[in-house]
């Protein structure tokens, strides 16, 4: 089973390049980031027509997330909980598979910038109540990948030029410790258990020949639950896809997950 995150940049401006994508890649699950449509505006039949169902969870014009699954989903949550005041569309969840079922969380956590400030506060808070939901999935102990644009620059390594991001929200020393927090709960990063070195990228900005240059920075995840661990068998970044027509500014993570 594929599992890939992907934040698109605009559903509608990427409709092409992700359905290029899908067929190409065909992976089982998509969690997309980053839709920017209200939920009765997301194109679902271009996905359906090529088997997949999709739940979505959107906000007009900034952030939305989806999940676009050739397995049925069971159990769709929207929102993150902890704060019932956070109207913006940032977190899905729901259960794929049959035997040996797996829940999928979807994210696009805030880019936190400009930092320090409330846009900030708002990062932190969200990664709190990130933590959270997670220590309940692990008491659950079921099988879990919680993917998706995570705007959290781990180390150093996942920067080509990692000076430049000393003031930024995404590699602030607070960021880091609680992302840090978060995978010292006893989440695997996927794409780290198979891949180790600097040089593999997730991101390139649209300005300064970012992409031309490879000044890319790694801020798309899947953290697994042990359980889910237990069953990676491979993880990669499609890389090849930011340099293609109308590309997003991300591309595509995934993890082989057995089952």
């Amino acid at each position: 089973m594929r599992i890939a995150t992907f934040n698109i940049n605009g559903i509608k401006a990427r409709i092409g390049a992700l359905t290029d994508w899908l067929d190409e890649a065909e992976p089982d699950v998509a969690l997309l980031q980053e839709i920017k449509s209200v939920d009765e505006g997301f194109p679902s039949e271009a996905f359906e027509d090529r088997g997949y169902n999709v739940a979505v969870h959107g906000q007009k014009g900034f952030n939305g997330v989806a999940i676009l699954s050739k397995l049925p989903l069971e159990d769709v949550t929207r929102g993150l909980p902890g704060d019932p005041e956070d109207e913006q569309s940032r977190w899905i969840e729901a259960v794929v598979g049959g035997d040996t079922p797996l829940r999928v969380c979807g994210l696009y956590l805030p880019n936190g910038n400009p930092a320090p400030g409330p846009k900030y506060d708002y990062k932190l808070a969200w990664m709190e109540r990130l933590e959270a939901r997670v220590r309940t999935l692990l008491a659950s102990e079921e099988a879990a990948v919680i993917a998706g644009d995570y705007n959290v620059i781990p180390q150093d390594e996942d920067a080509a030029r990692p000076d430049d991001w000393r003031r930024d929200a995404l590699a602030l020393p607070e960021t880091r410790a609680a992302f840090r927090r978060l995978v010292n709960l006893s989440l695997t990063d996927a794409f780290r258990a198979r891949n180790a070195g600097p040089g593999h990228y997730s991101f390139w900005d649209y300005q300064r020949g970012s992409w031309d240059r490879n000044d890319g920075i790694r801020i798309d995840h899947l953290l697994l639950t042990p359980q889910a661990a237990d069953r990676l068998i491979g993880s990669g970044i499609d890389s090849a896809v930011r340099g293609r027509e109308k590309p997003s500014d991300h591309v595509p993570v995934w993890a082989d997950i057995e089952g």
